[in-house]
């Protein structure tokens, strides 16, 4: 006895290994090599006696009964192959190097074969080989079935094949190559090799489904008991078992077999007992359960609603499955429940996991959310793939219905003022009502401060949401907290969610690309969150490109509607700034915004109106639109930068300008003076803009032109004449009086222009009235520094355009006389007094009247203008020798200056402007005048007393300039920027009077040396 048994346990070994071939899904051995290896006895294994009974004393007593139980399996299937091969043995022929395919048989009648190669394609990479393979299966295992049906002494033909019912498998009623292919089918879906799995299930589904003799409950066992995992497997071992389970139990569910089964009984138990099954299989690992409730939604969108019930939720473990859920979160059990609700409307059976009564509203109550927050939590050990769980709660929150609705709207009135006349329905406030609990509950509250796989599913839900979001909900849905985490993160580049933010912010610009209404709120939403730093802080340029895909004038009014009620919106301020949120880069999209902070744009607050106040109008830089739009468009930029800037309420925060019909807003904080500046230094750039590509002065067919000057005076003077309205600063009664003046003049430069209509006249006139404008905007930016030049301006208007009966009558302001200077002097005198503290617009402004007029310059004014730039704070003690052919050039043009006149007037300068600090650097001080040479004289070098007053006059405004300017330039870069400035006027002077005077030559040469010695200075 005790030798049977070794050989016993011998005989068991080698059939194990053969049960691992026959598990192994490549073509298996021919019917002839099992026999023989079946028809080894105690004989042949003398030798593997000691060897065998060494490693049974090592195992286990239950491995061994396991093992046995096994073999004994195996060892009836050999046996049971061998009697079949004895029956009717294969056919093979030879065919050269290749030979016939191996077949299988049923029996000695003429059944018809099978042919077992296709398990070999079933494992194929290629699909379509695949189901190729499934198609040839199913036909050859049909035919080979409904032979075996029509024989009526099945058990004279299957000869000794009583073991095959000794298995009691369940599959007794069918064919021997039917049972043998089914068997190796669910052994089959345990592999991971290749595409063996996939191939293998495919193959099942076609089986199960096509041949009705391949009972259920016999394939829920046989799946259990050919795919059991024993105590002895690895880790990887129990990962393809138990996936073979799963695939085999998805076979099932896609054959249709348990809705056929169903329809034919209502009462039968195999639903119950799948579920059961299933189930269990979905307890056994968390990486089970999402795709286990997978099949179960497939049998559930198959049977009827009613099924449902009895049947599915009634099924032994799904009860305590749904009770559990919450306690140890499990999204897959309620997306489970989700489903079913959702198809029989039953709310009753899941526990706590569904409100009862169910609703949308109170499925997105805060209190539900906070509920289940365990089970969307644990949703995310799937990443980087989102939970089927996702989308559902998507669906149910944003229907189809009201997106299609939302886009018949949008595609015809959505950038008309946004809809502001249109009141949204009962149920677009109750979905704003959900989405605002959802955002706030699950990805504010419970996955953006959790880890950082959390925050990664918070923007992949996000990402859901996009496509099925209004317009109108987006400022809910980006809000603080949100863009606040996706700041954070880009601006890290090596953060771990960096790839993730980056992604997202990609998807969100497609989304936004093609609507104006969703880039407006998206720009708005990270600006007001961000105050104003978003390009700052992450250091892209997403809100600046944003802002130049504007195209259309009703996208730009929107946006700049949005931008001033952004302005004026009190509550805009960010609950929790980000540690990174005074991150400053040269990307931003207003340039360096924080060189505001000298003139006191210090708070968060302010910083995001100054970004307001730059953006308004940059919106026109990328603008192409036709004139008469982009008109309308800089109307509404002006009209804010106006009222903001310039004025200020006595009473309220609101006023209304009957004359105007408009109401006008300020915000209830008063705006601080920074801004207001800000607000001035913009319109001075949107009028110097609009006077660039302004089309030439023309009434023709009685249009009025599109002068935005001219609207923005009569504007000033509508707003500045209502009573409750009042400048946002006192000015001196001289700046009064001045501000009427350039007020009056400049009405009456515009009835001129309109009478010249096209003409060389026309552009004087309308040059003029720019420079009037601009200079009135600078005393109102800085009072008090322009009486003078205004009133000399004003003086020339009239001189230059005046009738012969207002020159008789001009009074005071008459410049008649023997002794009075030229009038092209004192208007050079006048623009060289303004070059060194004007702004760009002003320069711009300046440059174009003396293009139009240099014409008239005389020699006196061209020869100041070349004082001005050989004039130096600090001339060279000893000449080089390099230096005469600059001589020569001062000498051709009658230039004659020496040190001494230098010194004096540079002292002078510096005593007048109370620059004692300022003159100790650059000029010398009173110690300095002793080491002049003796043989310096203190002639004027061909100047008179009034030439050198204007000289001192401009070198005065070099210095304010400097005291004006918070770095503290030097007085020497000052003064070479003033230099640049009068050049780039002589340069418009050369180019208009090409060829009119021999010395130009001359005055072009020595502009070009000094080009060049400055070009070096500042390097």
């Amino acid at each position: 006895m005790g030798f049977k048994k070794r050989s016993t346990k011998s005989e068991e070994e080698v059939l194990e290994g053969q049960t691992d071939l026959a598990a192994d899904n490549t073509v298996s051995a021919p019917s002839s090599k099992k026999i023989k290896m079946d028809g080894k006895k105690d004989a042949d294994m003398g030798d593997g006696v000691a060897s065998s009974s060494s490693v049974a004393n090592s195992v286990k007593p239950m491995e061994r009964k396991k093992k046995r139980k096994q073999v004994d399996k195996e060892r009836r299937r050999s046996v049971l192959e061998n009697e079949e091969s004895q029956l009717k043995q294969p056919i093979i022929e030879p065919k050269g190097k290749d030979a016939t395919e191996p077949v299988a048989a049923s029996s000695s009648s003429s059944l018809p074969e099978f042919h077992i190669s296709v398990f070999k394609d079933l494992a194929s990479a290629d699909s379509s080989v695949r189901e190729a393979a499934v198609e040839t299966m199913v036909t050859e295992l049909q035919e080979v079935q409904k032979a075996y049906d029509r024989l009526e002494n099945k058990d004279l033909v299957e000869g000794g094949l009583k073991l095959e019912a000794q298995k009691d498998d369940g599959l007794n009623n069918c064919a021997s190559s039917l049972g043998y292919a089914v068997r190796r089918l669910i052994r089959g879906v345990s592999s991971s090799r290749e595409c063996v799995r996939q191939g293998f299930a495919l193959g099942l589904t076609a089986l199960v489904a096509a041949i009705p003799s391949i009972k259920v409950d016999s394939l829920l066992k046989l799946i259990v008991d050919l795919l059991e995992v024993s105590s002895s497997m690895k880790g990887q071992e129990v990962r393809d078992c138990l996936l073979g389970r799963l695939f085999a139990y998805g076979a099932i569910a896609r054959s249709d077999r348990l809705t056929k089964e169903w329809l034919s009984d209502k009462n039968t138990l195999l639903i119950k007992e799948f579920m059961s099954a299933i189930i269990s299989l979905a307890s056994k690992k968390r990486y089970l359960q999402e795709p286990s409730v997978s099949i179960i939604l497939e049998i559930i969108e198959k049977l009827p609603a009613e099924a449902l019930l009895d049947h599915i939720l009634e099924a032994p473990g799904v009860p305590q499955w749904f009770e559990e859920a919450i306690d140890v979160g499990n999204p897959d059990a309620l997306l489970l429940a989700l489903k079913i609700h959702e198809k029989t409307s039953i709310d009753s059976k899941f526990g706590k996991l569904l409100p009862n009564p169910f609703s949308p509203s109170k499925l997105f109550s805060a209190d539900y959310l906070s509920s289940i927050s365990n089970c969307l939590k644990e949703s995310t050990f799937c990443q980087p793939r989102v939970h089927s769980l996702w989308p559902v709660l998507v669906n149910i929150l944003l229907p189809d219905t009201i997106l299609q609705a939302e886009d018949a709207v949008s595609a015809s009135n959505s950038l008309k003022k946004h809809k502001k006349g249109r009141k949204s329905s009962s149920s677009e406030e109750e979905i704003a009502n959900n989405v605002q609990s959802f955002c706030d509950a699950v990805i504010e509250r419970s996955l953006l401060l959790s880890s950082h796989d959390r925050k990664h599913l918070a923007f992949d839900v996000l990402l859901l949401l996009l496509p099925r979001l209004l317009s109108s909900f987006i400022p809910i849905v980006f809000s603080s907290k949100v863009v606040q985490c996706l700041i954070d993160i880009l601006s890290t580049k090596d953060s771990w969610l960096y790839k993730v933010a980056q992604h997202f912010l990609n998807e969100l610009l497609d989304w936004v690309r093609n609507d104006d209404v969703r880039r407006v709120a998206v720009i708005v939403a990270f600006q007001k969150h961000s105050n104003g730093k978003f390009d700052c802080i992450t250091k892209t340029k997403t809100v600046k490109d944003l802002m130049a895909e504007f195209k259309t004038e009703a996208g730009c009014m929107l946006f700049v509607q949005n931008l001033i009620n952004l302005f004026l919106d009190e509550a805009h301020a960010s609950e929790e700034p980000s540690d990174q949120s005074q991150t400053t880069d040269e990307n931003s999209e207003i340039g360096s915004i924080e060189d505001k902070d000298s003139i006191g744009i210090m708070g968060n607050a302010d910083f995001l109106k100054g970004w307001v106040i730059e953006s308004l109008p940059s919106v026109l830089k990328h603008l192409k639109l036709d004139p008469e739009a982009k008109f309308r468009v800089q109307k509404e930029i002006l009209k804010f930068l106006s009222v903001q800037g310039l004025f200020s309420a006595s009473l309220g925060n609101e006023v209304t300008s009957f004359e105007l019909q408009e109401k006008f807003r300020w915000p209830k904080a008063t705006t601080s003076t920074a801004l207001c500046k800000m607000c001035i230094e913009q319109l001075q750039s949107l009028l110097a803009n609009a006077q660039k590509v302004e089309e030439p002065r023309s009434l023709a067919n009685g249009l009025e032109p599109n002068d935005l000057g001219s609207y923005f005076m009569r504007f000033f003077s509508t707003l500045r004449n209502i009573p409750s309205v009042s400048l946002f600063r006192t000015l001196s009664d001289d700046d009064k009086e001045l501000v009427t003046k350039l007020l009056e003049m400049e009405s009456k430069l515009y009835k001129e222009e309109r009478n010249f209509r096209l003409s060389n006249d026309a552009n004087k006139v309308h040059a003029l009235r720019y420079l009037l404008i601009l200079l009135l905007l600078q005393v109102l930016l800085r009072p008090g520094e322009f009486c003078d030049a205004a009133s000399e301006l004003t003086i020339c208007c009239k001189k230059v355009f005046a009738a012969p009966d207002d020159l008789n009558s001009s009074g005071e302001d008459e410049l008649d006389g023997d002794a009075a200077p030229e009038l092209m002097d004192v208007l050079v005198d006048t623009l060289l007094f303004l070059l060194p503290q004007s702004s760009a617009p002003m320069r711009t402004a300046i440059e174009q009247v003396f293009r139009y007029f240099c014409g008239d310059v005389t020699d006196d004014g061209l020869m100041r203008m070349l004082r001005i730039i050989k004039k130096d704070l600090k001339p060279a003690r000893h000449q080089e020798a390099g230096s005469e052919d600059d001589d020569d050039d001062d000498d051709l043009l009658g230039i004659e200056e020496d040190e001494d006149m230098d010194e004096a007037e540079t002292g002078e300068t510096a005593d007048s402007d109370e620059q004692s600090e300022d003159s100790e650097a650059v000029v010398g001080s009173e110690g300095a005048d002793k080491d002049l040479p003796e043989d310096s004289d203190e002639s004027d070098g061909g100047m008179d007393d009034d030439a050198m007053f204007r000289m001192d006059t401009y070198l005065a405004q070099i210095f304010k300039e400097k005291k004006n300017q918070a770095g503290g330039e030097t007085a020497q870069s000052q003064l070479v920027l003033f230099k640049l400035r009068v050049l780039s006027l002589l340069e418009i002077y050369l180019h208009e009077n090409r060829g009119k005077s021999p010395s130009l030559d001359s005055i072009l040469k020595l502009g070009s040396s000094i080009c060049q010695s400055t070009y070096h200075r500042r390097q």
